[in-house]
């Protein structure tokens, strides 16, 4: 690992902390810059996740940002659907999957610039 793939998940870790989006800014960074196959920065950023994710679930907890009733109900179909995707990434190619992201990102930024603000 090089100090500049270190710094890149370190910053990467800190805006998924402030809820930007890290995950999705590491894996364009793994296959645009490092130039990773897409299914293994894929399987490098559901690892990724899942510490991030629990640091992010135990701060939200303490700070009574959760609603408990509804964790379950949220928890267990995102976990669902996870294994469901991973399932179909591994048996989709390459070009497939990057092209699918690269829509998935357009959308994702055209949704986030149109959105109004509560």
């Amino acid at each position: 690992m090089t100090v500049i793939n270190a710094l890149a998940g370190l910053v990467c870790g800190v805006l998924s902390g402030y809820g930007i989006g890290g995950g999705s800014l590491l894996l364009l960074y793994m296959t645009g810059v490092d130039r990773l196959p897409q299914t293994s920065a894929q399987g490098i950023n559901l690892l990724y996740f899942l510490p991030t994710s629990a640091a992010a679930l135990i701060s939200h907890l303490k700070n009574g940002l959760v609603e408990k009733r509804a964790l379950i109900w949220a928890a267990l179909p995102g976990m669902a659907a996870s294994a469901l995707a991973a399932l179909a990434a591994t048996n989709l190619s390459s070009p497939l999957l990057r092209r699918l992201f690269g829509i998935f990102c357009v959308l994702a930024g055209v949704k986030m610039f149109f959105r109004k603000e509560p």
